[in-house]
Parts: C-alpha cells; sequence; structure tokens
C-alpha cells in the first residue's frame, strides 16, 4: 500500500515557512486588537482547526476561542454555492470584535454567505483570517482581512486541509495529484 505522502505532486508550502507565517500573522493580530475588550475568535471547522489551534498560541492577549461548522463542499474539490450550518456559535457575539479563522478562501461563496449570516448577529467588528488565499477562483466580492500565502490554483492538502476527510494531518501543505480526486 502506498504511503499517504506518495499521493502529493509537491510541497507547496514547509511546515517551517508555515510555522513563520502563523507566527507572523499571530502578532499583526495582536497589535491590530491592542484595545479590544472582547474578542471572540471562531474557527471554521475542521479545515481551520490546525492553522486556528496554532493561530491563537501566537495571539498576545485575551480571546475567547469558538466554533463553527459549516459546509458547501461535500466530497466536492469544488463549492456547491449552498452552504449547510452545522454547528453554530456558542457565544453571544453583539458588540464583540469577531476574527473568522478559515483554512482557505476559494470562490469566496461559503465565507460571504457566512459573513452576511453574522454581520445580522450585530458584532462590533468582523474580520476574517484565512491561511490560504486562491483569488484566481473568487466569485464571491469578499477578500480575508488577513491572510498567509496566496496560492495558484492547484488543489490542495494538509495542515488542515482535506480531501474526503484525508491528508488534514499532515503537517505541510501538498498539491494532490490529480490521479488521486480524479472522478
Amino acid at each position: 500500500m502506498a504511503g499517504m505522502h506518495d499521493d502529493i505532486a509537491k510541497v507547496l508550502v514547509s511546515k517551517e515557512v508555515l510555522r513563520t507565517k502563523v507566527k507572523e500573522l499571530g502578532e499583526r493580530i495582536t497589535a491590530d486588537y491592542e484595545d479590544a475588550q472582547d474578542l471572540v475568535v471562531v474557527c471554521i471547522l475542521k479545515g481551520a482547526v490546525v492553522f486556528f489551534a496554532d493561530l491563537i498560541r501566537n495571539i498576545n492577549r485575551h480571546v475567547q476561542l469558538d466554533f463553527m461548522s459549516i459546509s458547501s463542499y461535500g466530497n466536492s474539490r469544488s463549492s456547491s454555492g449552498v452552504v449547510q450550518i452545522r454547528k453554530d456559535l456558542d457565544i453571544n457575539i453583539s458588540g464583540k470584535d469577531v476574527l473568522i479563522v478559515e483554512d482557505i478562501m476559494d470562490s469566496g461563496q461559503t465565507l460571504a454567505y457566512l459573513k452576511e449570516m453574522l454581520q445580522a448577529r450585530d458584532p462590533k467588528s468582523l474580520r476574517i483570517c484565512a491561511l490560504l488565499d486562491k483569488p484566481s477562483r473568487r466569485v464571491a466580492d469578499i477578500q480575508p482581512d488577513y491572510f498567509g500565502f496566496v496560492i495558484p490554483d492547484e488543489f490542495v492538502v494538509g495542515y488542515g486541509l482535506d480531501y474526503a476527510e484525508k491528508y488534514r494531518h499532515l503537517d505541510y501543505i501538498g498539491v494532490l495529484k490529480s490521479e488521486v480526486y480524479a472522478d
């Protein structure tokens, strides 16, 4: 049986480069929210969980943590455009600064929907931090406030990103070989 690393065409972002970028993002967020009274950092499950865990350890201020599970992909490689909320927030975000942490901003449809939904809950501010930004596929009018890397239109896995619930635990971001996901 071939190893999971054999399914990776190339490493796009190494674990060392990830570590450095996440530290930089944490420092920027710490500075930007220096005067915030109530910062709620929201992890979008499951893809952002690895990035989220590393990021919050690099934010040098008090934060509240919450989680949402949303989906528009299923086992497909492209968003269906239909967003399902599988787990909503537990914290009331009214009057609070909210930072959504996402693994990748691709078409932007899911995050545009989520941002609109959360904005209706009257947060003091609402920003998005995406580890990866793939602007070449953007169809929604939305941009991340913070991002780690702009990437080309390739199918990536690792560091939380998956294909059919596999590869999330890789400690790097790799490009998946097309024969692995070809229909």
